[in-house]
Formats: structure tokens, sequence, C-alpha cells
């Protein structure tokens, strides 16, 4: 109800700087409607990164990952950032200093996280597929045959990212990416596994920069509950943009476990995507694929999971039809979940995803063979647009 008081108190066209449309499905920030970042997406691009000049400036990050022809290559994710001496990669985790990489947080023994106890059932973006809601995979993944009642996820929260969503509903992550506060070791942060716990998600923010953390704080973990004969998924909520070694553990240890990877998909076109996220999307697609051949090795959970968020006026249906296609061709038994959007971080003045949107992105995920499609964040839903 607030969301719907709002929006018809707001409401306002925009016009786009590119083509002088107007309409109130035109982000202020960006500036530039979703016809032109596809039909003319160096024009459109130049006037919508500014809004990630905006974003990043205050934190004295880069607007979008460096290229520097003399700078150090960073692989520890996707972006794959070369970093100008004296200067940061684009997930501030990262410096250059006299043309040494210096790695101020995200290894083993360090790294900008914070953690809590989330009873379960819990608003896991794979909630209608999982174990600890469902009961899916039992009796191997989960300890009832329905949502797993007196028993936790540990949500596990990494304070850096390696996109700039302008619509971020964790935006604060950068502030402890600022601070590079908290901070815990991997062996500090496996040591908050209670036996009443029975899943790890780690989050963010987003793992992909941290992950040689994330990846020695499961190993540990999974290897105390084994011993000790307990259940204990492994589950990572990511953008996608992993480096693909790191990727691969974090395949075997859900595999292992009964967790899944969930794969938020933020757009198809590249434009689109690096409007939204400062970031380019080709390695997410790969990632994905990558992933997705391990599904049939464990076909109960689901190992891979996909979600969409309708950003009303720029996930569209021609970019959900090109995700939803996507997916189909690798594996139409692939969950996917169309999340609904509400106006968070700079992203303050689109509507919440109306119903219509979100019924017709379901029709479009349907005919494309998709077997089991959600649509999460329901109650967001409203007669909008």
């Amino acid at each position: 109800m607030i969301f719907r008081i709002s929006w018809y108190l707001l409401k306002k066209e925009k016009e786009c700087a590119i083509c002088g449309k107007k309409s109130a499905l035109i982000s202020r920030i960006i500036g530039v409607c979703v016809d032109c970042l596809r039909d003319s997406p160096k024009e459109a691009l130049e006037v919508a990164m500014k809004a990630h000049e905006i974003s990043r400036g205050k934190y004295g990050l880069p607007s979008e990952p460096p290229r520097d022809p003399k700078g150090i290559k960073c692989t520890f994710c996707a972006n794959e950032c070369k970093i100008p001496e004296e200067g940061y990669g684009f997930c501030g985790l990262v410096r250059n200093q006299g043309n040494k990489l210096i790695r101020l947080a995200g290894t083993p023994d360090k790294a900008i996280v914070d953690c809590y106890y989330d009873p379960l059932p819990t608003n896991c973006v794979a909630e209608w597929t999982c174990p600890g809601c469902t009961g899916r995979g039992y009796p191997k993944y989960a300890y009832e045959p329905s949502a797993e009642r007196g028993y936790y996820n540990l949500a596990v929260f990494y304070g850096a990212c390696n996109l700039d969503c302008l619509f971020c509903q964790n935006w604060h992550y950068r502030e402890n990416t600022f601070r590079l506060s908290p901070t815990m070791s991997s062996e500090e942060l496996a040591s908050k596994i209670t036996r009443r716990v029975s899943c790890i998600c780690f989050f963010g923010g987003d793992p992909s920069p941290q992950m040689p953390h994330a990846l020695k704080a499961s190993t540990i973990a999974l290897e105390q509950a084994v011993r000790e004969g307990r259940i204990l998924r492994i589950c990572w909520e990511t953008n996608g943009l992993m480096n693909p070694v790191f990727l691969e553990r974090a395949v075997e240890l859900s595999l292992e476990s009964g967790g899944c990877i969930k794969f938020d998909v933020k757009a198809w076109t590249p434009p689109v995507y690096k409007a939204l996220t400062g970031c380019d999307n080709s390695s997410l697609f790969e990632n994905f694929r990558k992933a997705a051949k391990r599904i049939n090795e464990r076909k109960e959970p689901p190992l891979v999971v996909a979600s969409i968020l309708l950003v009303p006026g720029y996930v569209d249906y021609y970019e959900v039809e090109k995700i939803v296609n996507f997916i189909a061709d690798i594996d139409t038994s692939i969950p996917l979940s169309l999340l609904a959007f509400h106006p968070d971080y700079l992203i303050d003045d689109l509507p919440p995803t109306s119903r219509k949107h979100a019924m017709e992105a379901y029709a479009l995920a349907k005919r494309a063979g998709l077997e089991n499609v959600n649509i999460g964040n329901i109650w967001l839903l409203g007669d909008y647009y």
C-alpha cells in the first residue's frame, strides 16, 4: 500500500536525453529509455554511466571496472580489472600500490562480512524449491519432508560487490566496503555454524569478490558437519561474475551438500545491463552455462536456480524473453523466480512492478518451456502501469 500511494503521488514523466521520449518508466538517474540503450548504445551509455560516477564517486571508487593498459590485472572475479598504480579495483578491495596488488580483504584470513541466523522457512530467492523451505531432497538433504521449522539458515552478508546496481536493496554494503568493516576470518565464520543451522547462504553485496574466504569457510564448516553426521547445505546468491575456477569449487560444494547456486540474471542486452549495473554481462552467461553442465549429477533438489528482477521500463518483455529462451535452451527444468521490483537506492522514481508485467513475464517463461516458474515478492505487485 505504501508503494502504491507513493507511486500515485510521485508519478511523473521523465524525458529520454537521446530520443526525447517521455515516460514515467524512464529513470531520472539513468536519463535514457531502454529503446535508446538498445538502438543507440554508445550515445545512451554516455548519459547512463554518469549515474555510476555519482554512485561510486563518494566512495572514491572507479565508475566502471578499470582498463588501464599499464595497470595490473586482478583475476579475483570476472571483471578482471586492470588497476592503475595507486588505483582501486571496481570492488574496492584491491589496490595497486607500488605496482603490486594489495588485497585489503577477501582472503581466507580476512573478509568484509557479517552474518545472522535466519529461521527456516525464510524468504530465500529459491524458497519455493529449496530443501529448507519445502523438504525437497528429504531425507538426504533435508531434516524434514516439509519446511525445516526449528532450524536456521546462516545468512552470510559480504560487504562488497563487483557490480554497482542502481536499484540495490542492500545498498548499504558500500558503507562496509568504505570502512573495511566488519571483518572475520574464514575460521571465525565457520565457527558460527551450530547444530541447528542446516544451510548457509552467501549473499551481499556479492560473494564473488571474496570467494577465497567463502570457499574456505564452507569447506571447514562442511567437513565438520560430515564428521558429525549433520546436514549442511551450501548455497550462493550471486550475480554470477565469479572467477570460473572459484565457481567450479562453489558448484562442487553445493552438489555435495544439497545446496544451490542462485544466479541473478539482471538483463540480457549488454548496454541495458551496463546502464543498470555499471558492468558487462558476458561472463555471467558463460558461468551460468558452466554451472548448469552439472545439474544432471543431482536433479533433486535443483542445483542451479535463476532469478530476474522485473525493473519497470528496463527489464521489459524483450529482456525477459531473451533470458528465458537462454535458460530453456540449456535445460527446461532449471527453476526461475521472477522478482517484483520496488524503488530503492538511486532508482527511487520508478514504480514497483505491475501485475501485468509479472504475469506476461511468467507467460513468456512458460511458453519458452520452463517447467518451474515462480513469482517472488508478489505482495509488491499492483496496477502501476
